[in-house]
């Protein structure tokens, strides 16, 4: 079985990307032909495998942590695709290993859905995991927010060596408690930079409610982002602070920065196999941004930014994060099972800041329903189109002397990039 599950797989693998698609589809056959593929491949690496999962942030945390330890000499395998559940796992296996099924890698580092990484640290269990976060994310899928936390907990119980949390999102803090075993490490925030990371329940008390206040008797965390500059940021670790020039924008990816210093820190040790620290912050400096997270592309020779937003929290440090001010801005709303179908969360953020300039066009399924909310922020909109082609061509054609920037769910991230990439350069993702 494991002589021909591999070559087949390999097969589907070249057929489905020469008909454009089909990512995790050669995953599925070698999961239904072979189910002990993954489990048998994986386990054969030295240091183990470190999951990556919490409701933002796993794709560029998991791109921060996978160079951080290329940074240090280590072989990685990781699910590049962005196919975040188990096929698109054992899809990315496909075109690593070699014909015999061999993977040459010291590492796998995976970024993985909440729900589908429960069924994978079933049958893998994973040596490493960092937990990001809670946050309203397709309730539709979840049912509610503690669902979540309850997923991000198993993962946490099956994992054999470190647990990373978010020692201020208080649902994955008190994780540690339920542990025996695993070794728990915190990333944290200086308590300057609280306000600015609210967890769902201090989002939704609404206007007028207390500003967050400090926790107190937090744990100390590994790491600690004590502030964030325009193009840099300051970290605490080990008794000092550095500073490091930093390509990511955003402050909640210059946040998750802490968290994928933390795993990388703890999947190097101590003593002489210890990380080189200088070492891994030029490493932090260059990454750039995952496709569609702050992602800049050029068009008509100014830059064109794709901000992806899927809830509350989200969308609010992106507005924060990317200032309206001098840019022509679109939103791009879909409803698809990959964004969620329920866009109820629209409601529970603020648009004030896009009031000054306004947004010049609307656009995907739900671009009336995001007409609505914009009405009610008082925020000017220049066209609504529900087709998403012919609404950024009108978009792009409307302002050709300015920057751009688009706000967008996940699948019309991906329908926008398509038609982004029969003019311009963008990266592919396959």
């Amino acid at each position: 079985m494991f002589s021909f599950s591999v070559p087949l797989g390999k097969l589907v693998r070249r057929v489905s990307r020469l008909r454009g698609g089909g990512s995790a589809l050669p995953g599925l056959v070698v999961e239904k032909i072979d189910p002990g593929f993954m489990q048998r491949t994986l386990s054969t690496l030295p240091h183990g495998v470190a999951v990556v999962s919490g409701t933002n942030g796993k794709t560029t945390t998991t791109k921060m942590v996978v160079e951080l330890l290329e940074s240090q000499g280590l072989k990685v395998f990781t699910n590049r695709t962005g196919s975040n559940f188990t096929r698109g796992v054992a899809a990315a296996l496909l075109g690593d290993v070699d014909w015999r099924g061999r993977l040459d890698a010291d590492i796998a580092v995976l970024e993985l859905d909440e729900a589908h990484a429960v069924h994978f640290v079933n049958r893998v269990p994973p040596r490493y995991s960092l937990l990001l976060n809670v946050l309203r994310d397709q309730l539709d899928r979840f049912g509610e927010i503690d669902k979540t936390a309850q997923l991000l907990q198993h993962i946490a119980s099956k994992t054999t060596g470190t647990v990373v949390l978010n020692r201020e999102d208080p649902r994955v803090a008190r994780i540690a408690d339920t542990l025996d075993g695993p070794d728990v490490r915190y990333f944290g925030l200086d308590d300057s930079l609280l306000s600015t990371f609210p967890n769902d329940d201090e989002l939704r008390a609404g206007p007028g409610s207390p500003a967050p206040a400090a926790v107190q008797q937090k744990p100390p965390a590994d790491v600690v982002l004590r502030r964030v500059g325009p193009d840099n940021a300051d970290f605490e670790y080990d008794g000092g602070t550095v500073t490091t020039a930093m390509k990511l924008r955003g402050v909640y990816n210059i946040f998750n920065a802490a968290a994928a210093l933390t795993l990388a820190r703890s999947i190097c040790g101590s003593g002489a196999a210890a990380a080189d620290q200088a070492t891994l912050l030029t490493a932090l400096s260059r990454v750039a941004p995952a496709f569609g997270r702050g992602e800049s592309l050029v068009v008509d020779g100014l830059p064109l930014d794709l901000v992806l937003v899927k809830n509350p929290s989200g969308f609010r440090l992106g507005l924060k994060s990317f200032p309206a001010g001098g840019y022509a801005t679109m939103i791009a709303i879909n409803d698809n099972y990959a964004d969620g179908r329920d866009m109820s969360w629209l409601w529970d953020v603020d648009f004030e800041s896009l009031r000054a300039d306004g947004v010049d066009q609307l656009t995907g399924s739900r671009a009336y329903d995001m007409a609505l909310r914009l009405q009610y922020d008082e925020v000017t909109v220049g066209a609504v189109n529900t087709e998403i082609a012919p609404a950024l061509a009108a978009f792009i054609a409307g302002a050709t002397d300015k920057p751009k920037r688009i706000f967008c769910t996940y699948t019309a991230m991906l329908a926008i990039r398509r038609e982004l990439s029969k003019i311009t350069t963008v990266e592919v993702v396959s």
